[in-house]
């Protein structure tokens, strides 16, 4: 434990040291608090918060619906940002409502930023659009009442009987809030008039109004179950309580239960039942997204009814990974990465000083524009840019700087570096100490290192003070080439990249990669192979050939670790060739493979060269192909003689063993005859040891053991022979 906690301390520190270098300085804009959603009520003040942090002068800007707020006796901007409405109007003095979308803009030299937008609406509470009906109940019955009004915010709603509200103290009675009523075992007190009553900060409403009446029916009358309400189909955000209502009736009563449809349990923690049959789940996550399944079941029996309805989750939208400032010189490149999560998956976009950057010459957005390049940088390229992330649950942004510095006010770039291979899993990686008039100006170094043939964003960064000029990179994959390089960093930002060096952890060269050939003319094969399954394992590939029934091969073609085909061409026609390919790293060559390629005028092509796709050692010298497809044969021929005269022997010792009787053999303790089995079913073989029986004190002759291979011929992949 305590390990872990120091490795989480020295992570924590390394990310603080990442994020202090790649931040150009802290006059840059941030804000401290965004505006958020809120509910106003008319004819009374109205305060959205914009707090920003940056070097000032800072200037704060509001927007409504995107265009900008007018400021004067109505609206003004206080000193921290807030903006300030007087008296929040249904309609204002252009005939347009106050309520919107608002979001803030802060400004400084450095560039502008743009807040998340927040939802404004004001307090409302239309007619009811769904009232109570009257109903008939029998006694000991189930009765529902449900009324239902849309109110910003969502009303809160109690109940009446005859004028006075309902006693919530009877556990018969369960109100849940959507607006629903149900009283299970009815009895005859419970008839009456009942209504809903609605209120919240806008207003408070009643409902019209529904009689229940109860009659009487014999209490031995059966009824099969019911269900009077299922659950509703919900989309609900993340944190929020869900209510799925079921409420069933019959005689005897039926037992309610809940399942979900995809067999997944529901588990217990922030569940609760409402009444007799309502599932509540409090703090809804992800996980809770499926179909709920309802059933009321017949007591004693397996009668049931069944509803179902199904529950979305939403998650706004939440950072992975966020755009870094950096400080770049004129006529260089700048990518920023933002990599956003929630459900359903966001969409973004890229603002440059609060405006929606569109690609051009110079800058690409790709990657589903989670990815962001400035190319050929300028001094008008300098901004703020935003990554706004939106889905239907809500928006978030982050922000970074790009700032465009002078060739001369940055650090030069690291010289000399080198990187060794220590073992199987470290490497050291040494650079030049800059002139002490240089070093006086660098914070730190930072390294880059990524497995050959990874993209950049798998790419891993470490931290080193400026006294450090050599390093030590642990944890590596063994047999693995990886690309490393640095940068110096300055309180303005980063130099320009060393030249970068490729190093090879120890623990051997790469396995013979399996390829394949095609005649695409009588001149010209096309070869293609497999690249491995981890990065690095090959720094790349070595492709020659040559013409039966020559010897050599030509130079090899090097080819880099992420190409896995080649065209051989200006070949001779109705030749054969023998192509051979190999894989290489930092440890050396490894071991080949062959085929070989005939040139027919009918096109066809390749036969394996002996041994089919099996790797060759391509150190050995001497012997050529043909010779050994010749020697092949002779050595086959030699293991089929072999194998005849093996079976011969064989027989005859089988003949030999059968001779004498029954009676001269016997079964040690311990052997079972006949056939074993497995705890399957399936046959087992089973050994059974014969001793033969002498005389006492006789020498005894050597013990025989015969196993007992049964097979079945139904079973697949079994035959004789």
């Amino acid at each position: 434990i305590i390990l872990i906690i120091i490795l989480l301390f020295l992570l924590y520190i390394i990310i603080i040291i990442i994020n202090t270098l790649h931040h150009t300085s802290a006059s840059e804009l941030a804000f401290i608090r965004e505006p958020s959603d809120v509910i106003a009520v008319r004819d009374r003040p109205l305060m959205l918060d914009c707090q920003v942090a940056g070097e000032g002068p800072i200037t704060v800007t509001w927007r409504r619906n995107g265009v900008p707020v007018p400021v004067g006796q109505r609206a003004r901007v206080l000193a921290n940002g807030t903006l300030l409405i007087r008296s929040f109007q249904k309609r204002g003095e252009s005939m347009e409502a106050d309520a919107g979308e608002y979001d803030c803009a802060a400004q400084n030299r450095f560039g502008l930023l743009v807040s998340r937008k927040a939802r404004v609406q004001i307090a409302s509470l239309p007619k009811f659009h769904t009232h109570p009906e009257s109903m008939s109940v029998d006694e000991g019955g189930v009765a529902r009442f449900q009324c239902e009004v849309n109110g910003i915010p969502e009303a809160n709603i109690t109940w009446e009987k005859n004028r006075t509200t309902l006693n919530t103290q009877d556990t018969r009675y369960t109100l849940l809030p959507a607006g629903i009523l149900q009283i299970t075992g009815v009895r005859r007190e419970d008839a009456g008039v009942y209504r809903c009553v609605a209120a919240n900060i806008a207003n408070t409403r009643f409902s019209h109004e529904a009689h229940l009446n109860v009659t009487t029916v014999a209490s031995r009358t059966y009824k099969e179950p019911v269900i009077l309400s299922g659950p509703q189909n919900l989309t609900l955000t993340v944190h929020q309580t869900a209510i799925l209502e079921c409420i069933a009736t019959g005689n005897p009563r039926p037992i309610v239960s809940w399942s979900r449809l995809d067999g997944r349990s529901i588990g217990v923690e922030g569940i609760q039942v409402l009444g007799t049959g309502n599932l509540m789940i409090s703090d809804v996550s992800l996980q809770h997204s499926g179909v709920y399944v309802c059933a009321a079941n017949r007591p004693g029996t397996r009668m049931r009814r069944t509803a179902l309805g199904r529950l979305v989750v939403q998650a706004p939208p939440e950072f992975l990974q966020w755009p870094q400032s950096v400080s770049k010189p004129a006529g260089g490149s700048a990518v920023f990465t933002c990599v956003a999560q929630g459900v359903p998956e966001p969409h973004l976009i890229w603002l440059k000083n609060g405006k929606i950057l569109m690609p051009g010459d110079n800058v690409k957005i790709t990657n589903n524009n989670s990815t962001l390049a400035v190319t050929r940088i300028t001094s008008e390229d300098e901004a703020i840019y935003q990554c706004i992330a939106e889905n239907s649950a809500g928006t978030n942004q982050a922000s970074a700087r790009l700032a465009v510095s002078l060739a001369k006010e940055m650090p030069d770039s690291p010289q000399d570096l080198s990187a060794v291979a220590l073992s199987s899993t470290a490497l050291q990686v040494i650079w030049a100490q800059p002139p002490a008039e240089v070093t006086d100006g660098i914070i730190g170094y930072v390294l880059h290192i990524r497995k050959l043939g990874e993209p950049d964003s798998k790419e891993l960064q470490e931290a080193v003070s400026k006294t450090t000029f050599q390093h030590d990179f642990s944890n590596l994959e063994p047999a693995t080439t990886y690309s490393i390089y640095l940068k110096a960093y300055s309180p303005l930002g980063a130099s320009q990249q060393s030249r970068t060096v490729v190093a090879t952890t120890l623990g051997g060269v790469p396995t013979a990669p399996t390829f394949f050939t095609k005649v695409l003319n009588s001149t010209a094969v096309q070869v293609f192979w497999e690249l491995p399954s981890k990065p690095g394992k090959v720094e790349g590939f070595k492709l020659s050939y040559r013409k039966v029934p020559q010897l050599d091969f030509s130079t090899a073609h090097l080819l880099p670790c992420h190409i896995n085909t080649h065209t051989l061409s200006n070949l001779d026609a109705g030749a054969v060739y023998e192509v051979k390919l190999l894989g290489y790293n930092g440890n050396g060559e490894g071991n080949c493979s062959k085929r070989l390629v005939s040139l027919t005028e009918d096109g066809t092509s390749a036969k394996a060269s002996a041994g089919g796709e099996k790797p060759c050692n391509c150190r050995e010298d001497g012997e050529g192909s043909i010779a050994g497809i010749v020697v092949g044969i002779h050595i086959g021929m030699a293991c089929i003689i072999f194998c005849v005269l093996f079976l011969m022997l064989g027989y005859r010792r089988s003949l030999f063993c059968r001779k004498g009787t029954q009676d001269s053999w016997s079964i040690p303790q311990g052997h079972e005859m006949g056939h074993q089995h497995h705890s399957n079913g399936g046959p087992k073989a089973s050994a059974i040891e014969l001793v033969p029986q002498g005389q006492p004190g006789l020498p005894q002759p050597t013990q025989c053991q015969v196993l007992v291979e049964p097979h079945s011929s139904a079973l697949p992949g079994t035959g004789t022979g």
